[in-house]
């Protein structure tokens, strides 16, 4: 077929480049592939969307913006795709690498990105006036803390004084960011290991692995792959690899990384930091590796008393925010900006929110903690736990955590509730490593309503001074549409079930902008 040289779309690093007729297949028509049609289309580009479902108003608007639209059910490569002999395929995070249209893709030697690689080429729509360059990226990785971390970063650097805006994950996707007419300073980019998979030319300023832990293996197909994906981040570095002292692994990634010339390694941790560290000293967070005098003095950020007030003194919050520091004062914010910053911070919802405290018992939804990791670093943040557990395990083995979270006299939980499609699995190793503790299932096959039971038998065997926490580790589409989902319907049925009970606890109104 006549058209655009082979290979030219490589050769397309700029949004000033001339991407005109350049013949691209976007796969998904998701918050991210509309957004990636939609900035190609703008470019010049002749875009096919190829999607099995859609949202009805992206449907509509395909047309539109000027892209033509083909739904297909999964693996099927459609006759439009093939007539539209595509030279680039741009890709949702959704698809597996193994998907058959990747497939279709890779033995045709065409080129595939994501849309954070497309974002980067792109990056230049909007410079500043004064020194003609794009928004600077800071990225965000890991298994957990990612929102968080992306979050603290923006609001201390724009306590600092920057335009920024949060972006990538978190929600709003990057191309809209690059895209936005009034331009930033700097870009706070959460990145998932779907999208790095596909990243393989971002620079960013500073970047962060916050740590690495077994999760979607079913999409990566191994530990090693999923580790190799989370590892781009520090490709290229300009200025700061930010590190966890607690994790070897990302360690060993900023050791084996690429960087810029002059680019420093900063580690962050929740003990003693060394003279290029964030780390805490008597309850006091530091900085130990933006000052002159680094090898015998330290910068105090806040103490881990102040962080309480706001709901950040567990302790995995307290490394998130180490690790936001460490971003910031790698991009000149300042201690006292910082401080301003955390002053007004509260975490997003669902992310170890108090839903109420009543009869003495405290219940928490960390609904958000889908994956084994971010299950452990809740359950060290309470001393007394009735756990309500389980989902959807998304290939991951849940022995050595539930080994290392229930074996032995240290643990804090007292009983656990579980739910989900696979928690049989679960409650298999429940039993091997902690055969005494007592353990409840609710076969959702049996109930209309699984958090309303899964809340009463929490109910049942707590008493005061627990903790009702859940803290599923594991993914909610097996029976609730996400975990935010999932959290409002445990938050309610809490509170239907408080709201009967004879308890003398004044309990507080619910503000639903709590947490955000």
């Amino acid at each position: 077929m006549a058209g655009v040289p082979v290979g030219r779309a490589e050769q397309l690093t700029s949004w000033h480049a001339d991407w005109t007729g350049l013949r691209v297949a976007v796969l998904g028509l998701g918050v991210t592939g509309f957004s990636v049609a939609d900035t190609l289309t703008e470019l010049g580009a002749r875009v096919l969307v190829v999607a099995e479902k859609a949202k009805q108003e992206y449907i509509d608007l395909v047309p539109v913006i000027g892209a033509a639209l083909v739904q297909a059910p999964a693996g099927e490569i459609p006759a439009e795709l093939e007539a539209h002999d595509p030279e680039l395929v741009v890709v949702s995070p959704g698809y597996h690498p193994d998907d058959p249209l990747l497939v279709w893709a890779a033995e045709r030697g065409i080129p595939v990105w994501g849309d954070v690689e497309l974002a980067w080429r792109v990056r230049d729509k909007v410079v500043d006036a004064v020194t003609g360059r794009p928004a600077d990226w800071i990225a965000v990785t890991g298994t957990n803390g990612k929102t968080t971390t992306t979050q603290l970063a923006a609001s201390m650097l724009l306590a600092g004084g920057h335009r920024v805006a949060p972006c990538g994950n978190i929600g709003i996707p990057v191309l809209d960011a690059i895209r936005d007419p009034q331009g930033f300073d700097v870009l706070v980019v959460e990145l998932s290991s779907y999208q790095l998979h596909s990243t393989s030319s971002m620079s960013a300023h500073s970047a962060v692995v916050l740590n690495v832990a077994e999760d979607h293996l079913d999409w990566h197909g191994s530990f090693e792959a999923y580790a190799a994906a989370k590892a781009r981040v520090y490709d290229a570095v300009q200025v700061a690899c930010v590190y966890n002292k607690a994790d070897e692994l990302t360690m060993r990634m900023v050791e084996e990384a690429e960087v810029v010339e002059g680019a420093r390694a900063i580690g962050f941790g929740l003990g003693v930091p060394g003279p290029s560290d964030f780390g805490v000293v008597e309850g006091i967070l530091v900085d130990r590796a933006f000052l002159d005098e680094r090898r015998d003095s330290a910068l105090e950020i806040a103490t881990v008393t102040e962080l309480a007030a706001r709901g950040l003194a567990a302790p995995h919050t307290v490394a998130d925010v180490l690790a936001a520091a460490a971003l910031a004062r790698a991009y000149g914010v300042s201690i006292e900006a910082i401080r301003a910053a955390l002053a007004s911070f509260t975490l997003d919802r669902h992310r170890i929110e108090h839903v109420v405290t009543a009869g003495g018992i405290t219940w928490v939804d960390d609904s958000k903690a889908t994956n084994p990791h971010a299950a452990a670093a809740s359950l060290k943040a309470y001393p007394s736990i009735v756990w309500i557990v389980g989902g959807l395990l998304k290939g991951v083995d849940v022995d050595p955590f539930v080994r290392d979270s229930l074996a032995g006299a240290r643990s804090p939980v007292r009983a656990v509730v579980v739910i989900g499609v696979d928690r049989a699995e679960l409650g298999d190793a429940i039993r091997r490593h902690a055969p005494g503790l007592p353990l409840f299932e609710v076969d959702h096959a049996e109930t209309s309503d699984v958090m309303a039971d899964a809340v009463a038998l929490a109910a049942a065997v707590a008493s005061s001074g627990d903790v009702v926490l859940l803290a599923p580790a594991a993914a909610s589409m097996d029976q609730f549409t996400d975990y935010a989902d999932r959290g409002d319907r445990f938050a309610a049925a809490v509170r239907k079930h408080v709201g009967g009970t004879d308890g003398d606890d004044d309990l507080p109104a619910h503000d639903p902008q709590a947490g955000r």
